[in-house]
């Protein structure tokens, strides 16, 4: 395989796809599709006229891709409103398309992904974005994903618990990125609540209503980002923060924990504080270890490390910052916070600057960027202070 060759048409090949009508986002989606296709199929059958063959597959996936984005786009327009609260009294198609991506076949991971793409219409940069891993490592996955499917008989549904994670990441991408899924998330677990007795559904569904509610509050009208402690919390949903912490509490009732539940108790317990100085965090240090103990996960102990800030000072944050990998996105940011709150500014001003560089979307960049500047003027400030005097 020359890669050389790869790399020197590609740029001719997306130029082709944006002058046939492609926006650029999905037209280099789809060659980096058929350049991952390129990698598997020209070592035993190279084509005459490469960079045509390129062309036909990229604008295949494109029309593939559009197709699918089309099909979503009539979905989220039956649901023009907030998911109305209780269960959900009609079930369609889409419930059904989920659980047959996650088929028996692929391994979870993979499963997840090609559903994202296929039925979520998120683009393999969002889902690459979400798994933490390189886009081009996402594509290959999907591809892979697809071939692995593409001569099966979709008879044999998958679990439960893949479906749950996928639409965990459809409503975060839908909560926090620039596709809005988080509706048509919420009433797609409603639906699986509806037909599934599982603990973790219930925990899934209380989560989603949870942060849901907070949504109002999270952007100002310039439409930049609130942090939870500084939100108005006047603009919460309160008919939904009480149906969320219903739906938890009978989950936990059945003392069947699973992540999304302890999810879904930390969320309730930011809920259910009047003001941001009245959260109970000793508690949600405790469920953080609980979460840490049922999943390993880097972003749990990211989120602990700020939680302990909160609960027994900033330096005890940091303490517990520095046993989490370094290369996690918002790791600098949470550093800065905590550096801030510690009474160095400096410091917090430095890795205010350094996250708004790594910030996985421009709402978080400009808050960041905000950040760092507020202090870098108090900085000077005081210097000139000092000069003056």
């Amino acid at each position: 395989m020359n890669e050389v060759l790869l790399r020197s048409l590609t740029p001719g090949v997306l130029a082709v796809l944006v002058r046939r009508g492609a926006d650029f986002a999905a037209a280099e989606d789809a060659v980096q599709d058929a350049l991952v296709e390129a990698v598997r199929v020209w070592p035993d059958d190279p084509p005459r006229d490469a960079k045509g063959w390129l062309v036909t597959v990229a604008w295949r996936r494109f029309l593939d891709a559009a197709r699918a984005d089309a099909s979503r786009r009539r979905r989220e327009d039956l649901v023009d409103r907030e998911p109305a609260p209780g269960p959900a009294a009609v079930v369609d198609d889409t419930l059904q398309l989920y659980f047959l991506c996650a088929h028996p076949s692929l391994t979870p991971s993979s499963a997840v992904a090609l559903t994202l793409r296929a039925v979520g219409g998120l683009t393999t940069r969002q889902i690459a974005q979400a798994y933490l891993v390189p886009e081009a490592t996402m594509a290959q996955r999907i591809s892979r994903a697809k071939r692995t499917v593409s001569g099966v008989r979709f008879d044999q549904p998958g679990d439960v618990s893949t479906v749950l994670r996928v639409l965990y990441l459809v409503f975060n991408e839908g909560y926090s990125g620039d596709v809005d899924l988080a509706a048509e998330a919420i009433r797609l677990t409603r639906q699986l609540a509806a037909r599934v007795d599982h603990p973790e559904v219930a925990g899934l569904l209380a989560l989603m209503l949870l942060h849901h509610a907070r949504r109002a509050a999270r952007t100002a009208p310039d439409g930049g980002l609130v942090p939870l402690a500084e939100q108005d919390r006047g603009k919460w949903d309160t008919r939904m923060i009480a149906e969320g912490v219903g739906v938890l509490q009978g989950a936990l009732a059945r003392d069947r924990l699973g992540e999304f539940q302890a999810q879904a108790a930390v969320a309730a317990l930011h809920a259910d504080a009047p003001t941001a100085e009245e959260t109970d965090w000793p508690q949600i240090v405790e469920w953080y270890d609980e979460l840490a103990g049922l999943t390993d996960s880097p972003v749990v102990r990211l989120n602990r490390a700020v939680a302990v800030g909160e609960a027994d000072g900033p330096r005890a944050g940091l303490a517990a910052l520095a046993a989490v990998d370094g290369s996690l996105p918002r790791h600098t940011a949470v550093a800065a916070y905590l550096h801030e709150r510690a009474g160095d500014p400096e410091t917090a001003a430095r890795l205010y600057a350094e996250a708004a560089l790594k910030a996985p979307n421009l709402a978080e960049r400009d808050h960041l960027t905000r950040q760092a500047a507020r202090l870098n003027a108090r900085l000077n400030a005081e210097l000139n202070g000092g000069r003056s005097g």
